[in-house]
């Protein structure tokens, strides 16, 4: 990654973040992915990994089963030299529990009063169950033509708790929907055993990432408090990560982001820049333990999961066969803050309904006050 990095600075013109992200994007030829670091198998990585030690007392056994994860002590969790506050943990999850997330990610959370990319240009009737609406395509087999993109096919993000203005880039008190109680359970457990206890998850961004999307280059800094980390987690299929520096013309060392893997951005690293040039086919290992599907009878007393019907698997398994899923969690006020009184101005929307003023501007060395931006095929 260093000698790739250096062989771009060398180069004129465009930044070295923009550079590596377009090289990455490329289709024809496909890039080299020999050079991104593989926290799976510990390769690739020119010695930059390094372990970090978790607090297996931070969150017990049955604390971590009831949200679908492996006792604490069982979990694999590395930093990067050079990033400070980056833990990246290799699926912490139970055989079995990433069914529940997908479902969740599908199934619950696109519900209202949760906002979502299809609010901008449909009617709230239209986009009151998106799943209800979407299941009857999802469920007609590969071999028979039909009709065009469910709704669930063509959501792009959906956001929980208060609520990301992509035009202003900011979060207000009064967009503000009940913040899911299982998704709150599970990242408080997560960031404690990681060191920050308290965890308050206030507000997330779900993208939902097809074969061709990708995430341009952004800094997640519209939360009042950066002292909180943010948590990140992936399902379906995998990924090309890309974590840079403070600065655009940092170079950023590309990993890969495999269907449970957890990162977490804190303390000097919770303000880097950060991308998503490609979305990439999961490795048959991790593949099948997510089509694995909890059993009632082996879930935890008192555990937020429930069990899958293999009804809603068929229509979760058809989509995350294409498709990537992330949901980023954050804390937007620490201790004792509140929101400015300034109002916020009404969501803009830009071509397609997309959501405008998020996307990197290709101001090199000017850092955009951005959370993540919509997901879409736009070259930054």
């Amino acid at each position: 990654m260093a000698k790739m990095a250096a062989s771009m600075v060398a180069e004129s013109g465009e930044d070295v973040f923009r550079k590596m992200f377009k090289f990455y994007k490329r289709r024809d030829p496909p890039p080299d992915l020999r050079e991104v670091t593989d926290f799976s198998s510990r390769a690739a990585s020119g010695g930059k990994i390094v372990p970090v030690k978790l607090d297996p007392a931070a969150v017990s056994d049955e604390e971590a089963a009831c949200v679908g994860l492996q006792p604490i002590r069982d979990w694999r969790a590395f930093g990067l030299q050079g990033y400070p506050g980056f833990i990246f943990i290799s699926n912490p999850f139970l055989r079995g529990s990433q069914a529940f997330w997908v479902r969740q990610c599908l199934k619950t959370y696109p519900q209202k009063p949760n906002v979502c990319n299809l609010d901008m240009h449909m009617s709230p009737s239209d986009t009151q169950d998106i799943w209800a609406r979407s299941v009857q395509a999802l469920r007609t087999p590969a071999s028979v033509k039909r009709q065009p993109k469910s709704l669930l096919e063509r959501l792009r993000w959906v956001t929980l708790g208060y609520h990301y203005n992509w035009d202003t880039k900011t979060y207000c008190a009064k967009s503000f929907t009940p913040f899911p109680a299982d998704l709150h359970m599970l990242s408080e457990r997560i960031t404690a055993a990681c060191g920050f206890p308290g965890f308050n998850s206030e507000a997330a961004i779900l993208n939902y990432y097809r074969s061709d999307s990708s995430l341009g280059i952004h800094v997640d800094e519209s939360e009042l408090d950066h002292s909180r980390p943010l948590l990140s987690l992936s399902f379906g299929q995998s990924s090309i990560f890309l974590l840079g520096g403070p600065h655009r013309r940092d170079p950023p060392t590309a990993m890969f982001m495999h269907s449970g893997d957890v990162m977490l951005m804190s303390g000097p690293s919770r303000l880097l820049y950060h991308a998503v040039p490609r979305i990439l086919p999961a490795p048959p290992q991790r593949a099948a333990l997510l089509e694995e599907l909890s059993c009632a009878s082996g879930l935890q007393t008192g555990s937020v999961l429930e069990p899958v019907s293999q009804e809603d698997w068929d229509v979760c398994s058809r989509y995350i066969q294409s498709s990537r899923v992330n949901m980023t969690v954050r804390q937007v006020l620490g201790s004792g803050q509140s929101f400015p009184k300034e109002p916020m101005s009404a969501l803009q929307t830009g071509d397609e309904g997309r959501m405008v003023g998020c996307h990197d501007d290709g101001n090199s060395g000017k850092r955009k006050r951005t959370c993540s931006d919509p997901v879409g095929t736009v070259e930054t």
